[in-house]
């Protein structure tokens, strides 16, 4: 199940190793790491590592919801509970009992949800939006996270005590940029599905290799969006240049500029919610001088 992440970075191989240790059990995981990171591929294959492979995986963003309606995705709801509730829906927790659930970005949910969600877990019951009877249901949690869940917690945005009831098992997913030597292992893979997906929808199209001062400007770039970002450059890159070489000056065209801080003139501003890597960042103001 774990064939599907890659990496060869020391780092990415211990947070796979924990991640394969902590798959067999029904405990609940919390995955926390910057947005791109592979969230939902550490969940799948959690799930797919678990004596739960054989039911259901269901992925629910709770940011992309309202209350209402992520209330009645999770809980379900009875007729005439709000307003467009026509009829009864089981929710989430009832359709895959014996499954497991991955809440994306749960510090996203209302403060009203994560009672409810607290009371679920707690009591391995769930009560549908506008019903009263209790209904028994074992389902895994796996949930997660781009924000510091902790600082969340200390501003009033989310419940202590949901906090340790999902964090059992905690998984810090790196950012790409801190993964040694994976940013080429990826770029690799992601080139090879490109001429593979495009080629599939035009005949005449000729795979692309890439030359080593594109794949240089990848290995500089602080990839903000992580893994997502990249394979998406890539797909890009793929499409836009005429030729059979991703040239350097092709890539550039299909990179997205990095955020301030992440560049050398806003190498005074980074963020210290992650830590710092003092010797990184001289690094990072050498190369800049160095150019």
């Amino acid at each position: 199940a774990f064939e599907s992440i890659i990496y060869r970075s020391n780092l990415m191989k211990e947070v796979v190793l924990k991640a394969r240790r902590f798959a067999p059990r029904s405990i609940p995981v919390l995955l926390e790491g910057e947005s791109g990171t592979g969230k939902e591929l550490f969940a799948r294959a959690i799930h797919g590592s678990s004596p739960r492979r054989d039911q259901p995986f269901v992925a629910i963003n709770c940011g992309a919801m309202a209350k209402n309606l992520i209330e009645s995705e999770l809980f379900g709801h009875e007729k005439g509970a709000f307003t467009g509730a026509t009829a009864r829906k089981k929710g989430c927790f009832e359709t895959e009992d014996n499954g497991t659930l991955f809440l994306d970005e749960i510090g996203e949910l209302p403060l009203v949800v994560q009672v409810h969600l607290l009371r679920t877990l707690q009591e391995k019951e769930v009560r549908r939006v506008g019903g009263t009877d209790a209904i028994k249901v074992d389902v895994r949690i796996i949930a997660a996270t781009n924000r510091n869940l902790m600082d969340e917690v200390a501003r009033g945005r989310f419940r202590e005590d949901l906090f340790y009831r999902i964090a059992v098992l905690g998984i810090d997913l790196p950012p790409l940029r801190d993964r040694t030597g994976d940013i080429g292992l990826l770029t690799d893979h992601f080139l090879e599905r490109a001429n593979q997906e495009a080629g599939a929808e035009d005949p005449a199209f000729q795979d692309k290799q890439i030359s080593v001062s594109a794949r240089n400007i990848l290995l500089r770039h602080p990839w903000p969006g992580n893994v997502r970002e990249l394979e998406n450059t890539i797909t890009r890159a793929v499409i836009l240049e005429p030729g059979s070489r991703l040239t350097e000056a092709g890539v550039r065209d299909a990179l997205h500029p990095a955020p301030s801080h992440m560049r050398a003139d806003g190498i005074m501003n980074q963020p210290l919610s992650r830590g710092i890597d003092l010797q990184k960042i001289l690094g990072q103001v050498a190369v800049h001088y160095l150019e």
